[in-house]
């Protein structure tokens, strides 16, 4: 997926990833099936009206932007407009027990590294207090999003 998606080739704005997302609903969100630039502009508003700084409310508009990764996706890997499931839902470490916290917990038990013991405890393949840096994320929008913004300081 790194290999793919983070070639950062084409430029996009904000305002143009906005609008591409127009055209996506995410089907793992449980409360809405809206296009996705309804919920980045929902939260943005719902943030700007309780009083929040400005950077929070840019943060709630842009939080789902990384979903544009549809656009060069495949059902392959799960990052299309009929097969999400690379793209969208929650983001967590890779290597050891997945939260119920996640979206739809009742499918966690389906995911074959959940039948290896060594998955399935809260450090897994972790030393306990490791950090951040060492551990990897399962790859997702938001993943994405942060690799974009990381690779593009400015």
């Amino acid at each position: 997926m790194h290999e793919k998606y983070l070639k950062f080739d084409k430029p996009m704005d904000l305002w143009d990833a906005m609008r591409e997302l127009n055209s996506l609903v995410d089907v793992s969100d449980p409360d809405l099936d809206l296009p996705n630039i309804q919920h980045l502009i929902q939260s943005a508003e719902a943030i700007r009206a309780d009083g929040r700084p400005d950077w929070m409310q840019l943060t709630g508009l842009i939080h789902d932007l990384g979903k544009v990764m549809f656009l060069k996706g495949c059902d392959e890997d799960g990052t299309s407009q009929n097969e999400q499931w690379g793209m969208v839902g929650d983001v967590f470490i890779v290597g050891c027990k997945l939260p119920d916290s996640c979206v739809y917990p009742e499918f966690n038990s389906l995911n074959e590294d959940m039948q290896n013991e060594k998955y399935n405890t809260p450090t897994g393949i972790y030393e306990k207090g490791c950090g951040i840096d060492n551990v990897d994320l399962a790859w997702g929008h938001d993943e994405y999003l942060y690799q974009v913004l990381n690779n593009h300081k400015t």
